[in-house]
């Protein structure tokens, strides 16, 4: 007896890997906005509600992961070594990633000849001194930063709680047990709301193809290209030549590993709401241990920027040329190091990008209203922003996973890697 065509197109959809069903999601979604426009607005209530189950995912599997990413080091000293290794190796490949977009822009030139207006002004952003930066990385009230999200606050928090649990040893292991438990439901939810993801991003894409027409790209359609190529470079190159040059390990096999996080960053535009499925990447895909994808992920989804960092390098030099403005040598390395700096100090704020980049036009004089220029495509930008910010995240978990021998060589180098659904 032959299977029903419903049978087959059932059967062929669940064998479908996630990040082909993910993508399949995405093309579907720039068709419809690009047939229906504005009326594909429709759609965005099924981005709306996968959106609110990814963030429904962070703090629990933030909060979960970390401890027991840390109880499981069983070494305040290496925990330490993981932490020091992570950070560096942000801020190496945040101060690329601002070379590359100013290098890329100074190439392409994407505001020479152009006759935009600024439509409207944009107000000075302040970041907060590191004094006070440092200050609120201890919540007064650790419940009040679970409720509110407060993710930077919560990693400290949960890094106490790990330490602790990891020094009163035997004592804690009732508890440790209990975290473990409650990080492993947390994964099968992931997975669960993960199913969803494919309709979740095409309600999301439809949305934004069917909002932002050629009208709307047309004028800024070379910096969109320029931000684009620098970010290709960044991951293909900065990234994977990080891999094969200090973890001697083959590129592509973290390429394809990471395809569903990067597929889900770039339609959602949210690093912390690609966390959950960084996690599963990272672990399932590339091999890394749950103790160091436990904590390296969810520090770099707070504190790596690099995405931003090309957007930084590549809209400071093009309002430079969009209004006739020579960068001196002394205004490009001030570029670059504001740039590094801020990704780390303005992290955890609303607004970052904005902040940022407010903070490097005025180290160089450059008019904060120009910003109006770009804000209309903004989300467009934050899209190839975000799937680079994740991209680095992943890349830095799998080498600081290498150096410390938690890196399972088996998992990462299976051709067939095991995109689960």
């Amino acid at each position: 007896m032959s299977e029903s065509p419903n049978n087959t197109n059932v059967n062929f959809w669940r064998r479908l890997p996630l990040w082909q069903k993910i993508l399949l999601g995405l093309l579907l979604g720039v068709l419809a906005g690009a047939l229906m426009g504005e009326k594909a607005s429709m759609f965005k209530p099924l981005g709306d509600i996968f959106i609110s189950a990814i963030k429904m995912l962070i703090v629990p599997l933030v909060f979960s992961t970390l401890v027991v990413g840390i109880t499981a080091m069983r070494d305040p000293q290496k925990m330490g070594r993981i932490g020091a290794r992570t950070i560096a190796l942000y801020l190496i490949t945040t101060a690329f990633a601002i070379a590359i977009g100013l290098l890329a822009s100074l190439i392409f030139k994407p505001g020479v000849g152009l006759n935009l207006t600024f439509d409207s002004a944009v107000e000075a952003q302040q970041a907060p001194s590191l004094v006070q930066i440092i200050v609120d990385l201890v919540p007064q009230n650790p419940i009040d930063a679970l409720a509110s999200g407060n993710i930077l606050q919560i990693i400290v928090f949960a890094i106490g709680l790990g330490v602790s649990l990891m020094l009163i040893g035997e004592k804690g292991e009732p508890v440790v047990r209990v975290f473990e438990s409650f990080a492993e439901a947390m994964y099968k939810l992931t997975s669960i709301v993960m199913a969803f993801a494919p309709f979740g991003v095409f309600g999301l894409i439809a949305f934004v193809a069917g909002n932002y027409g050629l009208e709307v790209l047309l004028p800024l359609a070379k910096v969109i290209g320029v931000a684009y190529l620098a970010s290709v470079v960044q991951v293909l190159v900065v990234y994977s030549g990080l891999l094969a040059t200090l973890g001697r390990l083959n590129p592509v096999r973290y390429l394809q590993g990471s395809l569903n996080a990067l597929i889900v960053a770039y339609s959602t535009a949210s690093s912390s709401g690609t966390l959950p499925v960084s996690l599963r990447c990272a672990q399932r895909n590339l091999g890394v241990s749950e103790g160091v994808s436990g904590f390296v992920l969810p520090v770099g989804a707070t504190i790596n920027m690099d995405g931003t960092a090309i957007y930084q390098g590549v809209v400071a030099v093009f309002i430079a040329q969009l209004i006739g403005f020579e960068l001196s040598m002394m205004d490009y390395g001030m570029i670059i190091l504001t740039g590094t700096l801020a990704s780390i100090g303005t992290a955890g704020v609303p607004g970052a990008g904005l902040i940022m980049l407010s903070i490097v036009l005025t180290q160089i004089g450059l008019p904060l209203e120009a910003l109006a220029v770009v804000a209309g495509v903004d989300r467009i930008l934050d899209m190839a922003r975000t799937s680079v910010n994740v991209a680095g995240d992943l890349m830095v978990t799998v080498l600081v996973g290498k150096s410390e021998g938690e890196l399972d060589e088996n998992i990462y180098n299976t051709k067939n890697v095991k995109q689960t659904n």
